[in-house]
This record gives structure tokens, sequence and C-alpha cells, in this order.
């Protein structure tokens, strides 16, 4: 397997005034979950991916974060909420119920 997972956030900004991703600064938070993968050398081939994503088409429980193989989604309000979705869906196997988007949203 080339990725362990891959880390989808969109980041895409509306421009009819809708709710989407990109106001909740979506951008500078996937450019955070990066960094801190990079930081600790488990953003590479084997380990881990984060990637931009257009619209997920799931705005209005956004932001989204959306995780593979697992196809898990996950919405987040602070950098925190990522570092806890990186120390514990990513490196523990470990589902983040308190900021999981439920499948029927």
């Amino acid at each position: 397997m080339h990725f362990k997972k891959h880390i989808f956030f969109c980041t895409n900004q509306k421009i009819s005034g809708k709710k989407c991703c990109q106001d909740a600064d979506a951008n500078s938070m996937r450019n955070y979950a990066k960094q801190v993968l990079q930081e600790c050398s488990l953003h590479s081939k084997g380990q881990f991916r984060v990637n931009t994503a257009g619209c997920l088409g799931r705005c209005s429980v956004g932001p989204n974060i959306l995780i593979y193989p697992e196809g898990v989604w996950y919405t987040y309000s602070s950098k925190e909420d990522v570092d806890e979705i990186i120390e514990r869906h990513l490196l523990n196997d470990e589902i983040v119920e308190r900021l999981l988007i439920d499948k029927s949203d």
C-alpha cells in the first residue's frame, strides 16, 4: 500500500455566500495537519498523506475531513480537534466519536 491512510480536507469556497468548509479556514487547518505529520516524519510513503479536496457535498455539517480507506467523516472546530483526530484515529486506529459526522447527514 502506498499510504496507510489519506486524509482529505474539504477546502471548497462557495461564491454564493452559502456555508462552506473554507469559511472555517479549512486550508489553514489542512496545512496545520500536514505540518504536524511532517514534524513527526509521518507524512510520507507508507504512512499518511494529507490532501486538499474540492467540495465533498456535506457543507451543512462541515467543515469536513474524510479519511480513507475507512471512509470516516469528521468535522472540527479547532487545531485541538485536528490533533485529536491525528492522535486517536491516525496513530491509534480509534474513532473520535464526538467529531464524527453522522452517515445519514
